[in-house]
């Protein structure tokens, strides 16, 4: 192994313990969250955690299509965080 290999499964190792770890935390976050923004907020925060560990498996596996899953996620979680916004500004997510 070179030390570039080894370097890389170290970061790999870190970063996803750090995911984990912030995964971990807006769960917490989600279940406790006095407000309903904060809990918006948290489920925000879980879809990006959740983009970067399928990021992470598709750098550590060296398979392509969790780049594009990675894509569907991301396009899934914007909407997803749009709607339930409005839905508690407004009431409604269609006019």
């Amino acid at each position: 192994m070179s030390f570039a290999s080894d370097f890389l499964n170290i970061a790999v190792a870190i970063t996803f313990v750090a995911l984990v770890a912030g995964q971990v935390l807006s769960m917490i976050r989600l279940v406790i969250g006095p407000t309903a923004g904060d809990r918006i907020l948290a489920l925000d925060t879980m879809v990006i955690n959740a983009l970067g560990i399928v990021v992470l498996l598709g750098i550590l596996q060296g398979v392509q299509i969790y780049f594009e899953v990675s894509l569907l996620i991301a396009m899934l979680g914007f909407v997803s965080t749009v709607a339930l916004a409005r839905f508690v500004l407004r009431g409604d997510i269609i006019e």
